[in-house]
């Protein structure tokens, strides 16, 4: 477990009084200061060399794998095409390191001019200030200011798909670019399903119990049913798949969230259910909170037959159960039946465009945000990742070159968002000191799962007067 520490807007430095809160990084998957200058500790260092005259844009992620790589590709491919401009992209190990150095560049007066954070801290970005007390992002709709393209480069934003669109649209206006979303989906072993005469992955909780049964009677069945990883993520979504809100003021949408209610019946119900399968040995929990690849790992190795986790790793999942003599077969989230389904939340991260730069630096940082983003480039990414593509225009590309016929699979997280209907619960959540109050759930999850005789309502009534402390903190914070 790691301290984190934001800006909040009460304070003017960064070495003034600074909130400590419980982080998290692997929300879903899964500097430089000038051009040439030297990547603080934590940051990858990308060699640049501007040409003369070049704009330097600097885009820092929270990503150093592969798609570190891609994205410098990506940024060479826009420097030779826009040579006003140089983009360079540095990757940091998490979210908490890159948001520690931006803001130390910020009070440097240095800071990068795009910076990647993800969906869980939306609130907290929008609430921290630069040392002189100025809002640390500024919204991409207002920068772009109703422009349908900036020097030749297209405006994605009207393109963009309905779920992260909604979920980073804020006060009425788009605020950040989308680029790594995700969904909650189930992958199944389809050989194991032959074998237990299961033709459909479940779509239901109570159809998982009835395919578990099937499954573990079946010779040579594996030792476990099905797995998740322990994170309140998972449990969002099944709050929203139950239209249940985490937040009052419409999940934080119509004005600030004071209270959270982590002891409502969507989670009381799903809570239960999880216990119940854990119980049973239907579910299998790692013993570690958060276990992304401890997860991925069993169903790979085939210990279980079914894993829900994030569509980020469709590929990677997909491709490696091949390599392991098994099909794997992608299908929505199952949801609680005696309520229905109303929709799914998204995951991942975006893109926030610093304030305070000057013209010819955001003109260039909207612009290679745009052209990041668009068809052909956000296609690229969701074939080699795993992510939705995030605009209209990159699925129909995917559907004319026949992608999604040849890998179904990697169509299941989008039709997911797409088909759920949008309320306060499906959009998602907006509340500050969110990964703190996730820290919580997934804490709770864990007593629930390692003690059988522990009741669910009184240990969600515990988790729930600890989650609006914290919340309670956290907004006397942005009031002093």
């Amino acid at each position: 477990m790691k301290n984190y520490r934001f800006l909040r807007r009460n304070i003017l430095s960064i070495t003034a009084a600074l909130m400590a809160v419980s982080f998290t990084t692997q929300a879903c998957r899964s500097p430089e200061t000038a051009a040439t200058a030297t990547a603080p500790e934590g940051g990858t260092e990308q060699a640049a060399n501007p040409q003369s005259g070049a704009t330097p844009i600097q885009m820092w992620i929270a990503f150093t794998d592969y798609r570190l790589d891609w994205a410098r590709e990506k940024a060479a491919e826009f420097n030779q095409q826009y040579p006003e401009f140089e983009v360079t992209v540095e990757g940091y190990p998490d979210y908490e390191t890159l948001f520690d150095s931006a803001l130390l560049a910020s009070e440097q007066g240095n800071p990068p001019a795009i910076m990647h954070f993800f969906e869980a801290a939306t609130q907290e970005i929008r609430d921290a200030v630069t040392p002189q007390g100025e809002p640390l992002v500024k919204s991409v709709a207002e920068a772009i200011d109703g422009r349908s393209e900036i020097n030749g480069v297209p405006v994605i934003l009207d393109d963009v798909v309905s779920a992260p669109r909604n979920y980073y649209t804020i006060d009425g206006e788009f605020q950040s670019m989308p680029w790594n979303t995700s969904s909650t989906v189930l992958f199944s072993n389809a050989n194991i399903l032959e074998a237990a005469g299961i033709e459909e992955p479940p779509a239901t909780w109570e159809e998982v119990e009835q395919a578990c049964e099937q499954i573990l009677a079946i010779p040579d069945a594996p030792a476990n049913c099905i797995t998740w990883p322990n994170h309140s993520w998972i449990v969002e979504q099944a709050m929203a798949q139950q239209n249940e809100l985490i937040a009052n003021e419409e999940n934080g949408r119509e004005g600030r969230a004071t209270e959270v209610f982590l002891n409502n019946d969507g989670m009381k119900n799903f809570m239960t259910w999880w216990k119940e399968l854990n119980d049973r040995n239907y579910y299998v929990y790692t013993g570690t909170q958060r276990d992304w690849d401890g997860t991925n790992n069993a169903f790979l190795s085939q210990q279980v037959a079914f894993l829900l986790t994030s569509s980020s790793d469709t590929t990677a999942i997909t491709e490696s159960g091949a390599e392991a003599g098994f099909d794997v077969t992608a299908s929505f989230m199952p949801y609680n039946q005696d309520v229905g389904r109303s929709g799914n939340v998204i995951g991942g991260a975006t893109l926030w465009l610093l304030n305070g730069l000057d013209e010819e630096t955001e003109t260039g940082a909207l612009m290679f945000m745009n052209w990041f983003n668009n068809p052909e480039n956000a296609a690229e990414w969701h074939k080699v990742t795993g992510y939705i593509p995030i605009t209209n225009g990159a699925i129909e590309l995917l559907e004319e070159e026949g992608w999604y016929d040849e890998n179904p699979n990697s169509k299941v997280a989008s039709d997911q968002l797409a088909e759920s209907e949008s309320t306060p619960a499906t959009v998602g959540v907006l509340v500050g000191n969110f990964v703190a109050i996730r820290d919580v759930v997934t804490a709770t999850a864990e007593s629930l799962l390692v003690n059988q005789g522990q009741d669910v309502d009184s240990a969600l009534e515990s988790a729930n007067q600890q989650a609006n402390r914290l919340l309670e903190d956290y907004n006397a914070l942005q009031e002093e």
